[in-house]
């Protein structure tokens, strides 16, 4: 308590009726959360596992995590619950997935895998048809998020193409079903559904979470909010944490309205405001302030700070898009140069991808470090996603995606031809693939041969899925399975040199690794929704589900300007930031200026000059190249938004380029110089 000030303090202590925490951008949300569990277990006599903090990120909730323990003894945060609202809802699925028509083994979907279910549901090529069926795929995700149901998608269809998405989400969920498989949002529909149809099972998890945390609130969708509403339902026992200004993912699912219906379902609703603000200078903030004053609220706030006025915000206009990539590398060069800094200490924005290409090759020709947010991450490395497969079809032998992936990954000459005459088999027989390969019918679509190769295979992860049962060292049989498949040999094989293929069999082995810890690491309480056999079906459940919530997360450690889109830098800080094409139809964007609905783009304009601790500057060309023409550009209204006396149109540097790199060179020159005669 003694490192909060008064306003967390009472976010803290207050207990007596559900609460919800105002917290401004940069106000200490974090501290104010692992504060009250600390508070709640150390001053209330609530059990660390009857609290569930629920998060949006492993990152954040990684963060809570040690923050508690470091507060706290080991004895008093066991069986604490920190979780993201899909590992949480994972949780529950997993406890009760009998009553929920699952079998213990079932699989979670990614993301490609639901896009290869719709392309095989629809007939359609993933390469010539990719948008069809991504915008279905958003449409199922929709509806799920919305807690509709395939039956009322069909019955309030608008048009054809909205009954033929409905369709397709009816045979999308019967195949789910199917294959005992889930996919991401059936995380949260499926607990909601659960506690809605069988009271008994919801008492059994209204008895074991006393107190639940939301962080992030802003960001709930209809489903997450319906989940913590039954949960909770009048107990009170609620403190949710966010910041309407902050709330950016409407095109994901998000409902900013969530905050009024907290107001109305909670008319006993306490709000206390965080509005110090320790990350930003006061010109920053007060910018900000003014920037979102442009938008309706159902509760004001005003940032401030007590870390001095800082520099006024810089504008900066450039002839072109080539000119503004290249001033915005001489800032950062000029600026690193004259103030000492290092590279890791400046964050480039932008509104879409698209405006990252030409600002790369401007960051290599001035030889800045930089790296861009979005990269493959471990779990999207073809060999992992290979033997992920693998392990897939060992716990899951219906998972067709896994099979259709490894089932000739090493080469067992079962070519496209086969595999999709063994498919169409499947699909009309309405077997999985695995099964269908055991049937006698098949002889009349392939060749003995064929059916061989095939049975071979299944016959093998058969008998391996056996020798996993009877095992109390999984991990010798994932290392038997891999080395029998012969994958190492593939790899060796198929690589563009030895380092490239070492490197793949390194990653191997990092997994490998991986899954040892977590078995060796998965506790057992006496708390019976807690206690779980230590079984390698929930450490690949897990692993997956880590996989998909963490493609966006990975931590960058080295000295590199960040490059990376205005939602992506949502709850990260930088001491300097640019977010550059700062112009109408780009933020806000063109389509948010024809739905005349720019609220949204205000708020994202918000977080991310939010985002900067102590200088900030917005970038703009006064033409940009659209499909080989140069087309005239105007400034962002926001610009217009904020105060005429915060803004200075200078920036760190002079505007001639070839200056510049004399002075940037000049300044490299002395400062080497200096360094060597320190």
């Amino acid at each position: 308590m003694l490192n909060l000030n008064l306003q967390q303090q009472n976010a803290v202590k207050f207990i007596d009726t559900p609460l919800f925490v105002l917290a401004g951008a940069g106000s200490g949300k974090t501290k104010v959360i692992t504060s009250k569990i600390a508070y709640l277990i150390d001053k209330c006599g609530i059990k660390a596992s009857n609290i569930v903090a629920v998060t949006f990120t492993n990152k954040a909730g990684k963060e809570m995590q040690a923050r508690v323990k470091t507060a706290l003894s080991s004895k008093q945060t066991r069986g604490l619950t920190v979780a993201t609202f899909h590992t949480f809802g994972l949780k529950i699925i997993r406890k009760h997935c009998k009553e929920l028509g699952l079998t213990a083994n079932f699989t979670i979907a990614d993301s490609q895998d639901v896009l290869d279910l719709i392309a095989s549901i629809t007939k359609k090529d993933q390469n010539e048809d990719k948008e069809k069926i991504v915008a279905i795929a958003q449409k199922i995700s929709n509806w799920k998020n919305q807690l509709v149901t395939p039956d009322t998608a069909l019955s309030t269809a608008k048009d054809d193409l909205e009954q033929q998405q409905a369709l397709s989400y009816q045979e999308y969920q019967r195949i789910l079903t199917a294959y005992n498989m889930v996919d991401f949002d059936d995380l949260i529909s499926k607990p909601v559904y659960l506690f809605k149809t069988n009271n008994d099972i919801l008492k059994i998890w209204q008895y074991k979470v006393h107190y639940l945390l939301i962080d992030e609130y802003q960001d709930t969708n209809i489903a997450q909010y319906e989940l913590v509403k039954t949960l909770i339902q009048h107990s009170g026992k609620l403190t949710v944490v966010g910041d309407d200004d902050q709330s950016i993912y409407s095109w994901r699912g998000a409902n900013p309205n969530n905050l009024t219906m907290l107001q109305q379902d909670y008319p006993s609703l306490r709000v206390i405001k965080l509005e110090q603000n320790y990350r930003s200078t006061t010109t920053i903030l007060q910018s900000a302030n003014a920037l979102i004053a442009n938008n309706s609220h159902l509760y004001d706030k005003k940032l401030w700070s007590e870390l001095g006025i800082g520099d006024k915000i810089q504008v900066i206009k450039c002839d072109n898009e080539e000119k503004e990539a290249e001033r915005v590398a001489a800032e950062i060069l000029t600026h690193k140069l004259r103030m000492q800094t290092r590279y890791n200490q400046y964050a480039i924005l932008f509104r879409s991808n698209f405006q990252s290409r030409i600002l790369e090759f401007k960051l290599q020709e001035y030889a800045i470090p930089y790296q861009l947010n979005g990269s493959v991450s471990f779990f999207s490395r073809a060999e992992i996603k290979d033997i992920m497969c693998y392990l897939r079809l060992l716990i899951n032998p219906e998972d067709d995606n896994a099979f259709l992936r490894i089932v000739n990954t090493p080469r067992r000459e079962l070519g496209p031809v086969t595999l999709a005459k063994l498919s169409d088999f499947a699909r009309v027989s309405k077997l999985s693939l695995v099964q269908a390969c055991e049937q006698v019918d098949l002889s009349k679509h392939l060749t003995s041969k064929h059916i061989k190769k095939l049975t071979d295979f299944t016959n093998w992860l058969q008998r391996l899925r056996q020798l996993l049962s009877n095992s109390d060292q999984p991990l010798a049989i994932i290392k038997q399975l891999i080395a029998e498949s012969g994958y190492e040999d593939f790899i060796h094989k198929h690589s563009n040199s030895h380092k490239q293929a070492e490197s793949k069999i390194k990653n191997i082995n990092l997994l490998l690794s991986n899954i040892e810890r977590r078995l060796s690491s998965i506790e057992t309480t006496d708390d019976d929704i807690n206690a779980q056999e230590n079984t390698v079906e929930k450490v690949i459940s897990s692993l997956i589900l880590q996989d998909i919530l963490e493609r966006q997360e990975e931590e960058q450690q080295q000295d590199k300007v960040q490059l990376l889109t205005i939602h992506a830098s949502k709850g990260l800080e930088f001491n300097h930031v640019f977010i550059i094409g700062v112009e109408e139809n780009i933020i806000p964007h063109k389509n948010s200026i024809i739905s005349e609905d720019i609220d949204e783009e205000r708020r994202l304009m918000y977080v991310g000059i939010t985002r900067a601790k102590k200088t900030i500057a917005l970038t703009m060309a006064a033409s940009r190249r659209i499909a080989n023409e140069a087309v005239d550009s105007l400034p962002s209204r926001f610009i217009d938004e904020i105060p005429e006396n915060m803004v200075d149109f200078n920036g760190f540097c002079a505007e001639n380029s070839k200056e510049l790199k004399k002075q940037v060179a000049k300044s490299g020159l002395e400062s080497l110089y200096q360094s060597l005669n320190m």
